[in-house]
Parts: structure tokens; C-alpha cells; sequence
């Protein structure tokens, strides 16, 4: 009954989370959270992580029950994400996996969330739609390996949103993300907005400049509320997104849709793809807050089934990456698929 502690620090969000055998144990997290008007800097999120890492630590062990002799493998995010938080949590993560004695395992963020789904929702090999501030993609399984379908050809959905949430000045607390959804239940008016999807791809950049050079306009005019604007930019680019999905789910014969990332938490988004899973005769699976976000719980989850299937990753290569890259990794829960 392997252990494993997780570290996950690729943006705002720093977590530690412990996983056994398909349990998780504990999952505590921060979150690095700026001024309205903001975003955060790379620099700025790598300190305050630093400065909250080792508490994490030992609250997880605690809420776990468990001592460093119980931990089995140390597993952190090697990337994508931002350079300088990144590395920050991976050299926490190397020094304690020294310290403890304790094997290695560098785990790829993007499959980190999309195992943690599988493991809390039952989803067995779906159609997945990663929806977060740094990536948008539209993934299957195929051939032991996942496959993308379609993705954003410039910025990921998430930084839509919270880039609009600062023309509009709205809170970061939670999370800008979470602010605009409860604006957008009170908006009323469906404004036109440029719907660009190409083929299986699609791009928000052009949604953003629109909208942001129109806001000011709108809202002095008395055209549309702050709540119409916020309504009307998520009904656009969830509609994008539930489109490129569909078709990957054609493509693929596939009756089960899994949403992962932070975007995924937000229910218009679940119901607009429940009506779409619905009318095919699939079904949708989502989490909540605690698992679409980024955890330290799916880091471990993944470097649990990596540490089943008999991967390591040497110190000389522990290093991080901001880009995606070919991680070897395994499915020892369910089935002989290999990364």
C-alpha cells in the first residue's frame, strides 16, 4: 500500500497532498492572491510559495496521520507552468526526497488533472476538456497515449476571463474566475461577441481585445451591465468549447466527457456540457473545487500510478519545463495504458 506526497506549485495555487492506493489522505492548500486590477508575477508567486511550502508539508503529513517513514516516493509538477514558482516547489520537493531517502518522480501538471478526475469521478476513458488559466485542450486516449484533438492556438481560456475580470477591476478573491460565474447568473443581456473556432481549435485572443475595448464604451453608454458583459463572454467561449468537444467525442465514439482544470468548477460550463452529453446519450463527469483546482493531491495520484509502474526520475533530471514535454508515465489503476 504505497504512499505518495505530492507538490504542486505551477501558478497561484501551492499544495501538498498525500494519496494512498487511491485515497486521498490529505490535500491542503494556499493561494497567492493579488490586488484587483492584477495578475501575479512569477517572482512574487515563487516567494510566497516558499514562504507557505513547508507549513503545507507538515499540515498534510498531519491531516494524513502519517510520518516521513510512511511516505513511499516524493512526486512534484516538472511542468508546463510558470518557471519560477515551478522551481521553487522542485527544489523543495528533491531536498526532501533526499532527506527522507525517498525516490523521485517528475509528473507532467496537464495529466496530474486529468488522472485526479478519472480517480474521484470513476470516468473510465473519456473525451477530456482541460480548461484552465494556462491551457485549453480538448484530449482522448489512444494507442497508450494521449492524444490532443484540439487546443487554443493563443490564450488559454482561463487567462481570458481573469484578463477580463481586470478591465472590469473585479476581485481576485477566491479567484477572478469564480467572480465573473457569479456575476454572469445575474446578467440578462446576451451581447454579441466574435465566436472563433477553427476546425478543432479555437482562439480566445480576439474574443479579449473585443471585449475589452468595447466595456468601457458599453457600460458608459448604459448598453449593458458589468453582469451582461460577464454573462455574455462565458455563454461565448463555453459554447466554443463544448463544440470542439463534441466533435473530438464523434471522432472518437466516445460517451463520457471528463472537465478538468480550474475553469472546470464552474457550473454553467458542466451544464452547458451535460446538455451536449445528454443529447448523444453520454455522460459528463466533473469535480468541485478541491480537485478541479490545482492540488497537490493529483500530483500524487499521478506519481502513484508512475510509481506502480516502475518509474523514477533521477535527480540528474529532475529539473522543470514551462512547455509541455513527453513524460513517460502509466494507468496502474485501470487497464495496461502507458504514457
Amino acid at each position: 500500500m504505497p504512499a505518495v506526497l505530492g507538490f504542486e506549485g505551477s501558478a497561484n495555487k501551492i499544495g501538498v497532498g498525500v494519496v494512498r492506493d487511491g485515497t486521498v489522505l490529505a490535500n491542503p492548500r494556499r493561494t497567492y492572491v493579488t490586488a484587483p486590477g492584477t495578475g501575479f508575477l512569477p517572482g512574487d508567486t515563487a516567494r510566497h510559495h516558499r514562504a507557505v511550502i513547508l507549513d503545507l508539508l507538515q499540515e498534510a503529513l498531519t491531516e494524513a496521520g502519517l510520518t516521513s517513514q510512511d511516505i513511499d516516493c516524493i512526486a512534484y509538477t516538472k511542468g508546463p507552468g510558470m518557471g519560477a514558482p515551478l522551481a521553487s516547489v522542485a527544489v523543495v520537493a528533491r531536498t526532501v526526497a533526499q532527506l527522507w531517502n525517498k525516490p523521485l518522480l517528475g509528473v507532467n501538471h496537464c495529466i496530474g488533472h486529468i488522472e485526479m478526475g478519472r480517480l474521484v469521478t470513476g470516468a473510465m476513458n473519456p473525451t477530456v476538456l482541460y480548461v484552465s488559466g494556462g491551457n485549453t485542450q480538448v484530449i482522448s486516449y489512444s494507442e497508450h497515449r494521449y492524444r490532443i484533438f484540439g487546443e487554443t492556438i493563443d490564450i488559454a481560456v482561463g487567462n481570458c476571463l481573469d484578463r477580463f475580470a481586470r478591465v472590469l477591476k473585479i476581485s481576485n478573491d477566491p479567484s477572478p474566475g469564480y467572480n465573473i460565474e457569479q456575476m454572469a447568473k445575474r446578467g440578462k443581456k446576451l451581447v454579441e461577441l466574435p465566436y472563433t473556432v477553427k476546425g478543432m481549435d479555437v482562439s480566445f485572443s480576439g474574443i479579449l481585445s473585443f471585449i475589452e475595448d468595447a466595456a468601457q464604451r458599453m457600460l458608459a453608454t448604459g448598453e449593458c451591465t458589468p453582469e451582461d458583459l460577464c454573462f455574455s463572454l462565458q455563454e461565448t467561449v463555453f459554447a466554443m468549447l463544448v463544440e470542439i468537444t463534441e466533435r473530438a467525442m464523434a471522432h472518437c465514439g466516445s460517451k463520457e466527457a471528463l472537465i478538468v482544470g480550474g475553469v472546470g468548477c464552474n457550473t454553467r460550463l458542466q451544464e452547458m456540457m451535460a446538455a451536449m452529453c445528454q443529447e448523444r446519450g453520454a455522460r459528463l463527469f466533473a469535480t468541485d473545487e478541491r480537485f478541479c483546482i490545482d492540488n497537490g493531491a493529483m500530483i500524487a495520484q499521478a506519481g502513484w500510478e508512475m510509481f506502480q509502474a516502475g518509474h523514477r526520475t533521477p535527480l540528474t533530471e529532475s529539473g522543470i519545463t514551462q512547455r509541455p514535454e513527453p513524460i513517460p508515465q502509466a494507468r496502474a489503476l485501470q487497464g495496461p495504458h502507458v504514457l
